[in-house]
């Protein structure tokens, strides 16, 4: 997206006027949605009202907030001031090379990661740099006006595995569409105190969320909350745990997580949702729940599946208990 600076004069609040040329990153998006994105900072009220009074034009015409853009289009953005950034420090070396390492797919429209453990997947309370800062700042292209990179979803933290991130706006409101649809499958594996039965194959609870303080949230089983269902299947069975696979038909947070504890068998590693009479390997910190695989229709009709192995901690206790579990 080519940007040139216009010779309007300026105001106390900008620079000067921007005339912004639309790429065909941005083809069919809205008008809102795309000076949202470009002026992140300024309230959304300011935003709708400059558009309302028709400071914001294309093709010197007068616009709506849901008028379409398309390849060529020139916007003009009036003055306005945009909150100075905060400062994000840089990736360590050791982190770079760590997600250099664990790219699982990549093309025009988007990059998929193996998240390590840990990271979380954007700056926060408490978390100076997340997976998405982290590759902005590796991937950041300054000579390149449509350099985009954002989540088309999150996971944990502590969760390890595929993560998807768009690199481009209309990528981006594909995938949005295809999640609310319930169109992306996606596979998680676990390790789970106990025995998990064979028979148990759909936890169907609805999840409240509580927020605490500092940011942190705690969910629980309540007839108050939203509908949540999660499919489980057992893998193998182990030396007091067992591995098993679980597919989230909705995307509630912390979802597989609770669902594991209220069918009585948390999992390991989960010190938010496991009690201690259930916590036969107490010694092991590590949140064992690992995103393995994504499956999702790109804008061409293509079907990409991305997988995502184990590593870490969890690959490293599931060969520990695989070596303690007697062989039939």
């Amino acid at each position: 997206m080519a940007s040139q600076q216009s010779s309007e004069p300026s105001n106390s609040n900008s620079a000067k006027v921007q005339l912004l040329e639309i790429g065909p990153h941005s083809e069919l998006q809205r008008l809102d949605n795309f000076l949202l994105g470009k002026l992140k900072g300024v309230p959304k009220s300011k935003i709708y009202r400059v558009i309302r009074k028709g400071e914001v034009r294309i093709n010197k015409k007068r616009a709506k907030p849901d008028t379409k853009l398309h390849a060529g289009d020139i916007v003009r953005v009036p003055p306005i001031r945009v909150a100075e950034p905060s400062v994000i420090a840089p990736p360590s070396a050791s982190l770079v090379q760590l997600l250099e390492n664990s790219v699982l797919y990549e093309d025009d429209n988007v990059l998929a990661i193996n998240k390590p453990q840990g990271l979380a997947v954007h700056r926060g309370s408490g978390t100076q740099i997340g997976l998405i800062e982290a590759l902005r700042y590796m991937r950041a292209a300054p000579a390149d006006p449509e350099f985009f990179l954002e989540l088309t979803h999150r996971i944990d933290k502590e969760t390890t595995g595929c993560v998807v991130i768009a690199k481009n706006p209309l990528y981006l409101k594909h995938m949005q569409r295809e999640f609310k649809a319930r169109l992306v499958n996606k596979t998680y594996l676990l390790i789970a105190h106990g025995a998990w039965p064979e028979e148990l194959i759909e936890v169907n609870a609805p999840l409240l969320k509580h927020d605490l303080q500092q940011a942190e949230k705690v969910v629980t089983v309540d007839p108050e909350g939203k509908s949540a269902v999660t499919h489980f299947r057992l893998l193998e069975a182990l030396k007091d745990t067992s591995l098993v696979e679980a597919k989230p038909v909705t995307g509630r947070t912390h979802q597989i997580r609770v669902h594991s504890q209220y069918a009585g068998h948390p999992i390991v590693g989960d010190r938010k949702y496991t009690s201690t009479a259930k916590n036969v390997l107490v010694q092991h910190k590590q949140l064992c729940l690992h995103a393995a695989k994504i499956e999702f229709t790109a804008i061409d009709g293509r079907t990409i599946e991305i997988a995502a192995p184990i590593a870490g901690p969890m690959q490293e206790l599931l060969e520990r208990q695989r070596l303690k579990t007697p062989q039939n």
